[in-house]
């Protein structure tokens, strides 16, 4: 580690170099600790959970009737943080160099938003209402857009305001869970339903009434993400709505890099939507996020092209997210079409703002709106921290989002640094010993990463029982 003259009471951490295990701590780092005794209780707890593999990783079926309604809403407009913090992302910025992998560089804990990068994920799937009138779809051509109308409004929700901050890097074998609950009467059957019916005043939640309803009169919408790996840092995350026989499954790589006044996250992996009812697979990617004005107002925006893919329909989508210009140009920009590509034929064309009004216009010279300032957002329900393990994200970053909400950037620091020894502690106690890293809920297939139990299979195996009991 270097340690950096900057503002008081702070301090930049570097990772140390990709070099063999066995040397990774023979750079003093432990100075930077003050002694155990010394260290608030949590701190020594955090570092102290380190259990046997073969103990935490079993996979556990988590009851959609634990959780309750999330009433957390941590919005991230604070500026005065980062206005007072500006020496250091100074002396930050001049040790960096063009093009420099983020990947191993730690941030300084005042940017951080207050949770998890695997909860973020889970804000894709904040309208399960758009997501489940994906399968009901009348023809391929029509699922199709009906999926690219999901996908463009599933980025906004995942900015918690105007400024841009960085989520927690997920621990590896950190976990997240939630669950969506929607009335069937507010999933649209009809073509191409009416996506701007909803204020933004209409959240839809569930009364205290309708939670005393029997399930069957809502779709429930089941969520799970999990950090198989640390290098490189690959999430897996997996949503499946049981009753319409629909679930996603995807793994992500982010790798950050250093653009001058900006840094650039590439999202490297792939999704793939199984409708089941259907038979039909869609693959997707994800595009490029990028900070903007690090120096001022930081900001995010989102760009790049990527592709949808049906094999079996022959109906394939791009979308190009467009990065601001220089000079002039609009914000957030996104253009796309849809196409059956046997014929080459243009289907559907976007374009709008990923952020705000989007327009699509259909072969048949329709045109349909899409205002996402007015969509309503449904909240997800969440396990009480209580009852949350001890590698859940809510509950394994308590204690640094605890001090964030406080104003207290010392002791979140000290949390979040306990958190990032005790990882490379057990990484390095694993090298040793030649242990291979257990995953709990996703297995390494070819290049990727699968939920353990995905519908598809199970499904399958119960057509099959079904068939022999026949």
């Amino acid at each position: 580690q270097r340690k950096l003259s900057v503002a008081s009471g702070t301090t930049i951490n570097w990772l140390e170099p990709k070099i063999s295990l066995a040397n990774h701590f023979k750079n003093g780092a432990a100075q930077n600790f003050p002694t155990e005794i010394n260290k608030p209780a949590s701190v020594r707890e955090e570092q102290s959970v380190a259990e046997p593999c073969q103990l935490t990783r079993e996979p556990e079926e988590i009851s959609s009737d634990e959780e309750l309604e999330d009433i957390c809403d941590d919005k991230e407009d604070d500026l005065g943080a980062v206005e007072e913090q500006r020496s250091v992302i100074l002396h930050l910025l001049s040790q960096l160099k063009l093009g420099m992998d983020l990947t191993r560089v730690v941030l300084p804990t005042f940017i951080l938003e207050k949770r998890s990068l695997l909860e973020m994920y889970a804000d894709f799937m904040s309208h399960p209402d758009l997501f489940i009138a994906i399968t009901n779809g009348s023809t391929p051509e029509e699922r199709m857009i009906r999926f690219v109308e999901y996908y463009l409004t599933s980025f906004h929700e995942g900015r918690k305001g105007a400024i841009a901050k960085k989520p927690y890097n997920p621990i590896i074998g950190e976990t997240f869970h939630c669950s969506w609950r929607m009335p069937k009467s507010n999933v649209a059957t009809d073509v191409g339903g009416n996506l701007s019916a909803h204020s933004t005043s209409e959240q839809v939640t569930l009364s205290k009434d309708m939670e005393g309803q029997k399930e069957l009169d809502c779709y429930t919408v089941k969520f799970v993400a999990e950090q198989v790996s640390h290098h490189p840092p690959v999430s897996g995350f997996y949503a499946e709505c049981v009753e319409r026989k629909m679930c996603v499954n995807a793994h992500v790589w982010t790798k950050s890099k250093f653009l001058g006044m900006s840094i650039g996250v590439t999202m490297i992996g792939e999704g793939l939507l199984s409708l089941l009812e259907h038979g039909e697979e869609y693959t997707f990617s994800l595009p490029c996020a990028y900070a903007r004005s690090i120096l001022t107002v930081p900001w995010v925006e989102l760009g790049g092209k990527v592709n949808i893919n049906c094999a079996k329909t022959g109906y394939s989508a791009s979308i190009n997210f467009h990065t601001k210009p220089f000079y002039g140009g609009k914000l957030h920009r996104v253009t796309g079409e849809v196409k059956q590509n046997s014929t080459n034929t243009v289907v559907c064309r976007v374009q709008g703002e990923w952020n705000s009004m989007l327009e699509f216009t259909y072969s048949n010279g329709e045109t349909k709106y899409v205002d996402l300032t007015k969509l309503s957002v449904t909240r997800k329900r969440v396990r009480p921290l209580e009852k949350q393990g001890p590698f859940e994200s809510r509950r394994l970053w308590q204690h640094v989002t605890e001090s964030l909400r406080d104003g207290d950037i010392d002791k979140a620091t000290e949390h979040k640094r306990a958190l990032e020894e005790r990882q490379r502690n057990e990484e390095r106690l694993r090298a040793e010993t030649e242990t291979p890293w257990c995953t709990k809920y996703f297995l390494k297939e070819g290049d990727g990463w699968v939920y353990h139990k995905p519908l598809w299979k199970t499904v399958s195996a119960a057509q099959t029982q079904q068939t022999d009991t026949n």
